[in-house]
């Protein structure tokens, strides 16, 4: 079932009771992420800040003693002097689990969605005429419902502002750790278009508030949305469009985070999630279709050659990102529905919400690294290493030195080219299981051996790399050794394993024995 935006996908939350309203009041500055990190760190629920009450968003970092700042006693009907009450509610942690996780992609489990692409991507042609005729039924409405259609009107332009009447300080964007360079909006789908192809990228990249119409835009150097502005500077273009989306189906959220393949249209995948076409409508002052059912669509511009101070922001690595020189997005436009909630999330520490949305895009996008490197079996990128530190990976050995070979295919897929760690361990090793991984690792890999040195890109945001993007990378060799291999030339032990027939026998006797 698709969400007819993203208030339905609450709802929804809500009948099934992984939704808490919160109606004391709250500020957008830090309360809102004390609250919602102590949730997340215990598997709590999603939360909507009914009654939104602060101080004015200040560019800087305000003073937590100042006069503005202290509002301890405030009563739900009243906002003192000097504070605000923030004209829509917050939504956070609504995919803060693995079963919100998958209802935001309409599933009962997210690994459904692995199951559909992996009957799409099988290689083998049908046997037979029956058997082509019993697929094309299901692939011929995968394919219906995944292009996006235009439509004229949506929701997310029942009321628009332009120019003068753009005040972003109005929205309760979040200041989430003590020593953010501001408030940052943190769950934005940032759209553009390649200035040379016209393809649609969106992207999710943090957006700081500057002031009432600009923000700095956090595109990386490794980042699509970066190398499209500057392929539009290259082009002489000093204004090259942007769109800025909160809320609508959660599946577009998880596009966004998606590691396509080059040629894949976000909102595409979209369609696929969801089984339904994404409804795009024309932006009011920029040539950018956004879906139809979003709750807030900040349209506008980024110049290619300005720069601005963006940062710090508390990352998802547990460290804040330090401040440096981006893009600086300038808005025109802000479209919203007559009553929207803005949606949110916070990043820290690990484990956040955003460790399920990592998970499901590592188990959704499982299939297509297989197709790509079939001798895996299965891959565990863990939260506590932030996903693109650390990755298990199982494969099914077939020759001496087959681990590093599949080390230096790791390091050169996608977004997985940013792992910094890979270990590599033998098809019936559970990966998934840590006292496994930790079990084969120190039993199967001797550290002057089993060890391969690389290095690479890395994260933008690895503050402890070689430098900026760049910096080094290990391989482990976690398997059972061959004789031969790398210069072993003892015979390798058998792993301790009970008789099937025993277990069997035990498995019956079990009940009875009353353990």
């Amino acid at each position: 079932m698709a969400y007819r935006d993203f208030q339905h996908f609450l709802d929804v939350l809500q009948q099934k009771g992984e939704l808490k309203r919160i109606g004391e009041p709250v500020s957008p500055y830090l309360e809102i992420t004390e609250i919602a990190d102590r949730v997340m760190k215990v598997g709590g629920p999603a939360l909507l800040f009914e009654n939104v009450v602060g101080p004015p968003h200040r560019m800087g970092t305000p003073d937590p003693t100042s006069a503005v700042m202290n509002h301890r006693s405030i009563h739900p009907a009243s906002v003192p002097v000097g504070e605000r009450r923030y004209g829509m509610p917050v939504a956070i942690n609504t995919m803060g689990s693995r079963r919100r996780m998958s209802l935001a992609l309409s599933c009962e489990d997210f690994e459904e969605h692995a199951d559909r692409l992996t009957e799409l991507l099988k290689p083998e042609f049908p046997k037979g005429p029956v058997e082509a005729l019993k697929r094309l039924p299901a692939l011929f409405t995968e394919v219906k419902t995944v292009p996006p259609k235009t439509v004229s009107r949506g929701l997310c332009q029942e009321v628009v502002m332009r120019g003068d009447e753009v005040d972003l300080t109005k929205l309760p964007i979040l200041t989430c750790w003590p020593e953010d360079g501001g408030p940052f909006v943190t769950l934005p789908l940032v759209f553009t278009h390649d200035p040379e192809t016209g393809k649609r990228n969106v992207g999710m990249y943090r957006v700081q508030l500057f002031d009432r119409n600009t923000c700095g835009m956090h595109w990386q150097m490794h980042k699509t949305g970066m190398r499209q502005m500057e392929a539009a500077g290259a082009q002489g273009q000093r204004r090259f469009e942007v769109c800025v989306v909160l809320g609508g189906d959660p599946a577009y959220t998880f596009s966004a985070i998606s590691p396509l393949p080059p040629g894949i249209d976000e909102m595409l995948f979209a369609g696929f999630l969801r089984r339904e076409n994404v409804r795009l409508v024309p932006a009011k002052t920029v040539d950018i279709k956004v879906p139809a059912d979003a709750e807030i669509v900040l349209e506008g511009y980024v110049d290619p050659s300005e720069r601005r101070l963006e940062g710090p922001f508390g990352d998802h690595t547990g460290y804040y990102s330090l401040a440096g020189d981006f893009p600086v997005f300038h808005v025109t436009c802000v479209t919203m529905r007559e009553r929207p909630i803005y949606p949110a999330t916070i990043v820290g520490v690990p484990p956040m919400e955003d460790g399920w949305m990592g998970k499901a895009v590592e188990r959704i996008f499982l299939p297509l690294i297989k197709l790509t490197v079939p001798e895996i079996v299965d891959m565990n990128l863990p939260v506590e290493a932030c996903f693109h530190n650390v990755a298990y990976v199982s494969i099914r050995k077939k020759y001496p030195g087959h681990a590093y070979k599949v080390m230096n295919a790791v390091w050169g897929l996608g977004q997985l080219a940013f792992t910094k760690y890979v270990l590599v361990f033998d098809e019936d090793c559970d990966v998934q299981n840590r006292d496994e991984v930790l079990f084969r690792l120190g039993a199967n890999c001797d550290p002057a051996r089993d060890v391969l040195a690389s290095r690479g890109p890395v994260d933008q945001l690895d503050h402890a790399s070689l430098g900026e993007g760049f910096g080094g990378k290990l391989g482990f060799d976690c398997t059972h050794k061959w004789p031969g291999e790398n210069g072993f030339a003892r015979e390798y032990p058998k792993l301790i394993r009970m008789a099937d027939d025993v277990k069997a026998r035990v498995d019956a006797l079990w009940p009875k024995l009353g353990l």
